[in-house]
């Protein structure tokens, strides 16, 4: 097996949240010690990053690979032609917009002190608008053979299984959550109060996952 991959830009296929598509530099390539997704905007004026202040937990770099950006950094605009670096500290308001078409951004991001923990957010991205128009019984029958396919995204897994929990899937419900549980240990505690998974307090299963 080899120790590197190669891939293009273009080769990656863009993922859409309904916010800002970007395509999943990190999932595509495996990487598993730090974030990094690129950014690419179809015309001058799209924003190219939605604005968000990472909830004061992260920092992040953005490289601007092609074209030309603005950033809005709390109160300060940043005019950012190809190859600049900008650096957001956390809890500092985010975003940026294109001033040319087809401007691309890479954005790298990690919380300091803490080793990265993928959520595997790329796979449950193109599923959490049908989430929050309340298909879950659609969600339930997508999103059950990628959790199955990643036990490694613990958080996938249990956004899964709350959408079986919703749908009335207690028994599949359950399998997810236990999955989510052994790849991510801190999800036993949320489960513990998350009302989504109301449908599947009283099993046994559950109780005994939540101990």
């Amino acid at each position: 097996m080899s120790g590197y991959k190669v891939a293009q830009i273009d080769e990656i296929e863009e993922i859409d949240d309904g916010r800002c598509p970007w395509r999943p530099v990190r999932h595509h390539l495996g990487i598993t010690s730090f974030g990094v997704n690129a950014f690419t905007a179809k015309d001058s004026g799209d924003r190219i990053i939605n604005e968000h202040d990472e909830e004061g937990e992260h920092e992040e770099l953005y490289l601007v690979h092609t074209g030309r950006a603005r950033f809005e950094l709390d109160d300060a605009s940043v005019d950012a032609p190809a190859g600049t670096l900008v650096f957001a500290e956390r809890g500092v308001k985010r975003t940026a917009f294109a001033e040319e078409p087809g401007t691309t951004l890479f954005a790298l991001g990690g919380e300091p002190g803490k080793a990265y923990h993928p959520h595997g957010y790329e796979l449950w991205a193109p599923l959490n608008p049908l989430f929050q128009a309340g298909k879950y019984a659609e969600v339930a029958d997508r999103g059950a053979a990628l959790a199955d396919a990643h036990p490694e995204y613990g958080e996938l897994a249990y956004n899964i299984a709350c959408c079986e929990s919703l749908a009335g899937r207690k028994a599949d419900a359950i399998r997810h959550l236990r999955m989510a549980i052994e790849a991510h240990e801190p999800l036993r505690t949320f489960a513990a109060e998350d009302t989504d998974l109301e449908a599947i307090r009283d099993e046994p299963e559950f109780k005994e996952l939540i101990g």
